[in-house]
Parts: structure tokens; C-alpha cells; sequence
């Protein structure tokens, strides 16, 4: 989950709403098996350019720190996460998000047999990048790729080279649909997403609709009308059943959020 805005509480996302991100974690979609129950993070901005984070490898509803984190920070833009492994190890390291410099990374979802593509993947990282990987996720790679092929000059294309080489390498591998993905971005000003598969089945994405129009739907919602007004939350499952409130991010998308949302098509391309 992202949310750019007014500085507000994170524990108002993440505790608060009635699918709250931490209720999800523990009830889980229907074609999940398990709970998001291999750890949890949060990455803020606030009083410097650097993002703080705070990552934990216990699972999100039982973890104290992230409670009091939640509910005494606030932060116009953060990212938060809670992890459901797939296939690599449960710690720290291991858990969402990732940082470089100004910029925080989370990720849902899989490179498909990455077990043998691993190192091909993690050869094409610039040399200069390579020490800041410190777990062995899928996720983490994914990011040092972007890093790689150009994101900090150019965010969204800098993820689609990233899907492109992913997708180019299981290709020569005979691996038929390598990538699912759907990824929050920040730098402290602007917030990022996509939405990808290389195959027909994609993650789900939402992005919350604007303030004002919220507040005309639910004029009776008191928590509704104390939301900052340039308030955009995006997320892969909504925060509540009300309808109206979420978008559907379609797939093959990227979000920039400003002041002014706007999407475009996700092209994923080899770098040149």
C-alpha cells in the first residue's frame, strides 16, 4: 500500500479501516493458502530527503513495534507491505520495502523459476548497485534491476526495461510467463505503481478516487470528510467495500501520483 497526501497517522491505513492492510494479512484472498504472514514493513518520509524504514520478519497483525511506529510517525508519503513468501528465506532482509538512496520499493508478486534464472538476473546488476542487495528476493533483484536500467531519471521506464529483460531472459530459459508484478515506487515526492503479468493473470491494483468525490458520495461518513484533500492511496486490495471509493488500475498500467494523478500504458522493453 502507498499514500501521498497531507502527513497523516499510517495507522489509520494500516489499523484503522475495516480492511485495514493488517486485517488482510490475516484474511487472505481465496486463492491464497496462506496468510501474508512472513513479515511486514513500512517506509516513510519526513524530515529528511532519505526514507526511514522499518522491516520485521514476524507477521504484521502480531508485531508491537509496528503498532507503535504506525500510530506515532506521520508522513505525507509512505509504502507499507506484509509478505507471503515464495520460496525464499523468512528474514529481515527479506522484507518489503527496499531502499536506495531517496527511493522505496515494494513488490507483489513473483519472477516465475527464479531459482534458474537468479544469476543471469543478478549479473546484469551495476557493479555499484550490487552491495546495496542485502536478502535474496525476487523483489529486491527486481529493484536493483530498475536502479540499473535507468529509474532514477526515469521511474516508469526504468520498470518496464527491468520487465523487459526479466521477460527476455525466461524467454531464452523456456520459461512461458516469468513475471507477476505489482509495485509501489516513492521518492518523497511523487508516488509510482504498476500493474503487470506476462501472462493473463495479474494481480489486482486500486487507487483510491478523489477526496472531493468521496466526500459527495458518503456526506454522512464521518471518517470520510477528515481525510486530507489531496489525499490518493494505492494498494492491491481496497480498504473497504464502499462503492465508488476505488479504481481499478487496469493491467499493463503505471500510475504517477502527483497532485494530479495520471496512468499510462506499461510497456515492458529490453534495455537497449
Amino acid at each position: 500500500m502507498g499514500y501521498r497526501g497531507d502527513p497523516i497517522v499510517p495507522y489509520s491505513l494500516l489499523y484503522e479501516p475495516e480492511r485495514s492492510l493488517i486485517a488482510q494479512s490475516v484474511r487472505h484472498g481465496p486463492d491464497l493458502l496462506e496468510p501474508n504472514g512472513d513479515g511486514t514493513g513500512l517506509g516513510w518520509y519526513s524530515r529528511r530527503r532519505t526514507p526511514a524504514i522499518f522491516r520485521s520478519d514476524s507477521p504484521a497483525w502480531g508485531d508491537e513495534n509496528l503498532r507503535e511506529l504506525a500510530e506515532e510517525i506521520s508522513s505525507p508519503m509512505f509504502l507499507a507491505h506484509v509478505r507471503a513468501s515464495t520460496g525464499t528465506s523468512v528474514q529481515k532482509t527479506n522484507c518489503h520495502p527496499f531502499r536506495y538512496g531517496k527511493w522505496i520499493f515494494v513488490h507483489n508478486g513473483y519472477i516465475d523459476s527464479f531459482g534458474s534464472l537468479r544469476r543471469e538476473l543478478l549479473m546484469a546488476v551495476r557493479p555499484d548497485l550490487f552491495g546495496n542487495i542485502k536478502g535474496s528476493t525476487d523483489s529486491e533483484l527486481m529493484f536493483h534491476l530498475a536502479l540499473t536500467f535507468g529509474l532514477e531519471e526515469d521511474p516508469i521506464g526504468g520498470l518496464e526495461r527491468m520487465a523487459g529483460f526479466v521477460e527476455s531472459v525466461g524467454a531464452a530459459a523456456g520459461v512461458a510467463e516469468p513475471l507477476q508484478m505489482t509495485v509501489g515506487l516513492a521518492d518523497g515526492e511523487t508516488l509510482f505503481a504498476a500493474r503487470y503479468a506476462s501472462g493473463p493473470v495479474v494481480n489486482t491494483l486500486y487507487m483510491s478516487e478523489s477526496v472531493d468525490a468521496i466526500r459527495m458520495l458518503y456526506p454522512e461518513h464521518e471518517r470520510l470528510q477528515h481525510m486530507p484533500g489531496d489525499a490518493r492511496a494505492i494498494l492491491s486490495e481496497p480498504l473497504s467495500e464502499l462503492p465508488g471509493v476505488w479504481r481499478e488500475i487496469p493491467p499493463s498500467t503505471a500510475i504517477v501520483v502527483t497532485e494530479t494523478p495520471h496512468q499510462r500504458t506499461f510497456r515492458p522493453q529490453p534495455p537497449g
